[in-house]
């Protein structure tokens, strides 16, 4: 098992920590705020193209929710950088902050939503200690942010929806969160790192 353990950190590219350091440094709280207030603004204008991505359920009834991940990213991206308990629920909620101040069509319900995606995620990597960054790792924090906004949505928009589209729904916001969220949040930190912006940062 030891050795099992030790060619799987290999093979995933230094991406396991050998020890959590949980102290924030300044730098960290700049870098995931500004996760936040980006996507915050990426927030807002996403709500305002969803109703413009209604046609696409005609081609199936959920289809709109494979783009749904896009509020998703925070909860991932930003733990995935900084590296520190509380960074997926800390961008998570500045960004949806951000989109309710800006206007966001959801009003205070914008919170709640970010916080359930937030805590969620972060939920996940609290169970690695904070120290493991695998793709598979980013994976189920992105699913489990996707769950957390598929029963949130259930609950307050779509509790008249027969089971089965609920269903569909939830596995089509799964596969979103995968592709969008967990696959996406990767390669936009490799991009960065590439370009030199996340100098001092573990990787």
């Amino acid at each position: 098992m030891a050795n099992f353990s030790a060619n799987a950190s290999s093979a995933a590219g230094g991406l396991v920590a050998p020890a959590a350091e949980s102290r924030w440094r300044t730098r960290d709280i700049v870098v995931a705020a500004v996760i936040g207030v980006a996507f915050g603004v990426v927030f807002w204008a996403w709500g305002l193209a969803w109703a413009g991505f209604e046609p696409l359920n005609g081609i199936f009834p959920v289809a709109r929710d494979l783009l749904y991940a896009v509020w998703l990213v925070p909860a991932v991206l930003a733990p995935l950088i900084v590296r520190k308990p509380g960074a997926a629920l800390f961008a998570e909620m500045v960004a949806a902050g951000v989109s309710a101040l800006i206007g966001s069509q959801w009003g205070v319900d914008t919170l709640l939503s970010g916080f359930v995606q937030g805590a969620a995620a972060e939920l996940v990597f609290a169970f690695t200690l904070y120290r493991t960054w695998t793709l598979p790792v980013l994976v189920l924090a992105s699913v489990a942010s996707a769950a957390a906004a598929w029963i949130h949505d259930w609950a307050l928009y779509y509790s008249d929806v027969s089971l089965q589209i609920q269903l569909a729904r939830g596995v089509v916001m799964a596969i979103s969160a995968v592709v969008i969220v967990a696959f996406g949040s990767l390669a936009l930190e490799r991009s960065l790192r590439r370009a030199g912006v996340l100098e001092g940062f573990p990787g």
